[in-house]
């Protein structure tokens, strides 16, 4: 009995983390579509814009979820939810199915190097190795003025700051909130925008 109660306890866990990941990963979705993202922060609004204001959401989620004792088991929930996205938004546009799973294959490991872009600049607080990171990543290269990158890469560290004073029980019911990026000093966004002084 006890053997099959645990199991049972287990299958139920790992389908409440899962219903709650669909929540979160679509909460982080909504966040990373804030127009002022595509207005006044001159990311470009395509797919890869898109992808990479995800990616940017999503690891700043599960660099939350790792500082709970019990965030590992969401943390891969959260990864196959963003995934299984990517596999059923390329389906959409019409990727065929023998070149859907290489397409992943590819966003996976884009994805996974941005988290290690991202991670060192994070932990040591060093705004300006982030900004370069987002430039590299986030504008692919061609990036805005550098007051407009050293911005973002603020709001990355307060989004962190606000997503660690979330309660772990509601993130673990699927419960999360993000800040809404300053967008009052950001001017309209051109690849060249720059914010006002």
């Amino acid at each position: 009995m006890p053997l099959a109660r645990s199991l049972f306890e287990r299958l139920r866990a790992r389908r409440q983390s899962r219903r709650a990941a669909f929540e979160l990963y679509a909460e982080l979705v909504r966040a990373a579509r804030r127009p002022v993202f595509y207005e006044r922060y001159a990311v470009a609004d395509t797919l890869d814009g898109r992808f990479d204001l995800i990616a940017l959401h999503l690891w700043l989620l599960l660099d939350r979820l790792a500082a709970h004792g019990q965030g590992k088991v969401l943390q891969r929930a959260l990864q196959e939810v963003f995934f299984a996205d990517l596999d059923r938004s390329l389906r959409e546009l019409g990727v065929g199915d023998l070149s859907v799973g290489k397409r992943v294959k590819r966003m996976a490991r884009a994805f996974y190097g941005r988290v290690k872009a991202y991670e060192a600049p994070a932990q040591e607080r060093d705004r300006d190795a982030l900004a370069a990171a987002l430039a590299r990543n986030l504008w692919r290269g061609m990036p805005p003025a550098e007051n407009v990158q050293r911005a973002l890469a603020e709001h990355v560290f307060e989004q962190a700051a606000y997503l660690a004073r979330q309660d772990d029980a509601a993130l673990e019911s699927g419960k999360v909130s993000f800040l809404a990026p300053p967008c009052e000093t950001a001017v309209a966004g051109a690849p060249h925008a720059e914010l006002n002084a």
